[in-house]
């Protein structure tokens, strides 16, 4: 049974929708805006009475929740964040086609697909609502925020169903470029990797767990992730790397896919600082991103029945310009 969205009583504001909280029903907590203060601590206590006082907070009804509401008269309340001071990135998504039900854009390295830790108003998401003055964008899919390359939002809602279960049933065509450090021994003229010759299909079994930066690999269990792997070249990057350049085509869609496989095939992707090692947060370094670069989406609009496909304009920096090619990698 297909789960429906709760509506939201309060509108995009700024391009940024609002936040629902579940309020706990009974507890050591007098008033709903008590609990509100003790669970945000980080927060200034003042300042959120203030805003309850101003009616900033709503029930699913945009009735405003006041500071003397007690706790159990309401299991949800609304809000708008306010907004810290963000600094804006200095990449820039391009739009490579937009139409009344769908949008597609062309996503920088470093940019997030959606609003999330410190990233508000400088998300793809946020972006898009405010330039196309529609705040009924919404994701249909995801890229990480250190990956590159094509996303799809849907426009409206009464179409969005159609384009999400394209996705849902795998009907999407995706392709990746990658680019690695090239193994020791490397041969193009019989390439392998870790041993397997290519083109080669991976599979793993992965899980997300709450609370962790990394999936788990469980190799007890039966897999549930597929990517193709093929070698479009090897040689050296324009820094002079050695390197390897692979495309990716995934069956499935998990979190991390991309990462793992080519992490557990012995080839983890440059610029990489989850797999396969948990490296230290740092400020990004913009000049050795993530080299892994979401190429195509190929599919037929559920909608038209015009078939589709989308070609990334951007480029990894460290493919090689120089070497050999592998296979030939389609």
């Amino acid at each position: 049974m297909a789960i429906v969205p709760m509506p939201s009583p309060l509108p995009v504001k700024n391009g940024i929708g609002p936040t629902r909280l579940r309020v706990p029903t009974s507890g050591p907590w007098a008033t709903i805006a008590e609990y509100v203060v003790e669970r945000f601590d980080h927060l200034d206590a003042l300042d959120l009475y203030r805003r309850f006082a101003a009616g900033d907070f709503v029930d699913a009804d945009a009735s405003p929740v006041g500071p003397g509401a007690v706790l159990g008269s309401h299991e949800f309340v609304w809000y708008h964040r306010e907004l810290p001071a963000e600094e804006p990135l200095p990449f820039h998504e391009e739009i490579v086609h937009v139409s009344d039900d769908l949008v597609v854009i062309d996503k920088p390295h470093f940019l997030p697909t959606t609003p999330t830790g410190r990233f508000l108003r400088e998300s793809a998401l946020v972006r898009l609502r405010v330039r196309l003055d529609n705040p009924d964008l919404t994701p249909v899919h995801r890229l990480d925020r250190a990956t590159a390359g094509l996303v799809m939002f849907s426009a409206r809602p009464s179409t969005r169903g159609a384009y999400q279960t394209l996705f849902e049933r795998r009907e999407v065509a995706k392709a990746y470029e990658a680019v690695s450090t090239r193994p020791s021994g490397w041969d193009p003229r019989t390439p392998e990797i870790s041993g397997r010759p290519v083109p080669l299909v991976h599979r793993d079994h992965l899980e997300r767990l709450r609370g962790h930066q990394r999936v788990a690999v469980r190799p007890d269990r039966p897999p549930n992730t597929e990517t193709l792997v093929d070698v479009l070249g090897a040689g050296r990057s324009a820094a002079g790397r050695p390197v390897l350049h692979t495309i990716l085509r995934p069956r499935t869609g998990r979190l991390h896919q991309l990462r793992v496989h080519l992490s557990a095939l012995g080839i983890p992707i440059l610029g990489d600082r989850r797999y396969p090692e948990l490296l230290p947060e740092v400020p990004d370094d913009h000049s050795l991103p993530l080299q892994l670069l979401a190429r195509e989406l190929e599919f037929t609009d559920p909608l038209s029945g015009v078939p589709r496909r989308f070609v990334t304009r951007r480029t990894l920096s460290e493919v090689p310009v120089s070497g050999d090619a592998g296979s030939s990698g389609g």
